[in-house]
């Protein structure tokens, strides 16, 4: 395990609210060696003891549920250092000297990424370092090569880890416990008996002061590029040899090749944009999206979307993938729902159609259930629906903590290979052009509702 992590953007959103609650998670069930240090650089001046006090004031807030010790803890072993991350010396200086392996985790705006991967390059670390990067990998296909291309000029493949915290979570990974150990889903896991298949991420939470970063990436780069195609690569991929990191990501990355770019036409036909407008969330206003601070209303940038996609291949020919996602919305809701074909005559004399059954994999709270015709309480054969269902024990470590974990450890499983990175954007890039060019409008939904009717 490396036992040096750096972490480059010492006081962003994601450093305060998922990387030290992480750390303190790893130390609280013993995940991290005695020795393990967190260097943070920053641009703002600050000695490490004021900085140790705010990490101590961060996980108080995001980290309630871990022991005050390994708290204090966490802190104890942090250091700060201000420094430039896309100046080679201050890096070279801040690193210290060359002597150990060091995870550096680049928790930056995603303009950054380049610059200081080029300055990692010249600050000389050790062998054996890696580097994290966070999503969205890149603004286009054009720049995740880019991305590509510099991190192979310092660092091996295996060095690099492409991380979505969406792949460490318990019910995402058991859509492979699911398909894969039970014989009874693997049979009819395909387009002879699944007629179609959603992956939905619905929140109540709106902006929430993140427009620097979101007004510029929308709902299409935030969560489609790279969460849901994700979660679509795990319910549409081949049984692997193993999970083994070469093995999983290989069929992760066939199922992103087959997937089809949608032409003009079908980005107008197969795809919807919208933003939210003032309503009400659990009794509190919310602003329309266009009046929030920092939001340029003439970019029309996107709060929902929701984008249907063919999976061309043997198994999936002609199943439709409908993928959703939006802000400020009347409910959370994260789910994968294999909607199942129904059957093709009900023999009970019933004017009713049949009803199909659905597998739900539901997240947050995690639970699944599987929806089946039986034999109601009425008069006769007459079917009623009901569901099947479990909750899923909480995970042992938070999403991100299982993450670091990974990468401290040197298994990129649950990291994006560069060219599943680059084939996410070969399908995204046609929508954004055909959007850029008008082709489907923007629609409006109040905050709180459902979302855009649809069309």
């Amino acid at each position: 395990m490396n036992r040096h992590l750096a972490i480059f953007g010492a006081s962003g959103d994601l450093t305060t609210r998922y990387l030290f609650p992480a750390l303190a998670h790893l130390h609280e069930q013993q995940r991290l060696p005695d020795d393990f240090r967190v260097t943070a650089l920053g641009r703002g001046e600050m000695s490490p003891e004021e900085y140790r006090g705010s990490v101590g004031e961060w996980l108080a807030g995001y980290a309630g549920d871990v022991s005050e010790e390994s708290r204090s803890r966490v802190a104890a072993l942090t250091g700060y250092r201000q420094a430039s991350v896309t100046d080679s010396g201050e890096l070279g200086e801040a690193l210290g000297p060359p002597e150990e392996p060091v995870t550096v985790y680049l928790a930056l705006p995603p303009a950054v990424f380049a610059p200081a991967i080029e300055a990692l390059s010249g600050a000389g670390l050790p062998e054996g370092s890696r580097v994290v990067v966070e999503k969205p990998f890149g603004e286009s296909l054009e720049s995740a090569r880019e991305l590509n291309r510099l991190l192979r000029g310092s660092f091996a493949e295996n060095e690099v880890f492409r991380v979505d915290h969406f792949l460490a979570l318990q019910t995402v990974q058991n859509v492979l416990g699911t398909r894969f150990a039970n014989r009874v889903f693997e049979p009819v896991w395909n387009h002879q008996h699944v007629e179609r298949v959603e992956v939905v991420w619905d929140e109540t939470l709106a902006l929430e002061g993140r427009a620097e970063y979101y007004d510029s990436a929308g709902a299409l780069k935030d969560m489609v590029q790279s969460h849901l195609l994700q979660l679509l690569c795990l319910v549409g991929m081949e049984p692997p040899l193993s999970l083994g990191e070469r093995d999983f990501r290989n069929r992760k990355a066939e199922v992103l090749r087959a997937v089809r770019r949608l032409s003009p036409e079908e980005v107008e036909r197969q795809t919807v944009r919208a933003r939210y407008t003032s309503g009400t969330i659990g009794g509190e206003e919310v602003p329309a999206y266009a009046g929030e601070e920092g939001v340029d209303p003439d970019r029309e940038t996107e709060t929902f979307v929701r984008v249907t996609l063919h999976v061309e291949n043997w198994r999936w020919a002609g199943v439709p993938f409908v993928l959703r996602t939006g802000k400020a919305l009347g409910e959370d809701r994260g789910e994968i729902a294999v909607h199942f074909r129904p059957v093709p005559h009900l023999s009970f004399g019933q004017s009713r159609d049949p009803q199909p059954n659905v597998l739900r994999l539901q997240l947050g709270p995690d639970r699944l259930t599987l929806s089946v015709s039986v034999n109601g309480p009425g008069e006769g054969f007459a079917p009623e629906e009901v569901d099947l269902g479990s909750e899923l024990a909480p995970q042992e470590l938070p999403a991100y903590g299982r993450l670091l974990l990974a990468v401290l450890e040197g298994d990129p499983t649950l990291s994006i290979r560069g060219d599943e990175a680059e084939e996410s954007w070969r399908i995204v890039e046609p929508i954004l052009e055909a959007w850029g060019e008008g082709r489907v409008p923007l629609r409006e939904y109040p905050a709180g509702s459902e979302g855009p009717e649809p069309r």
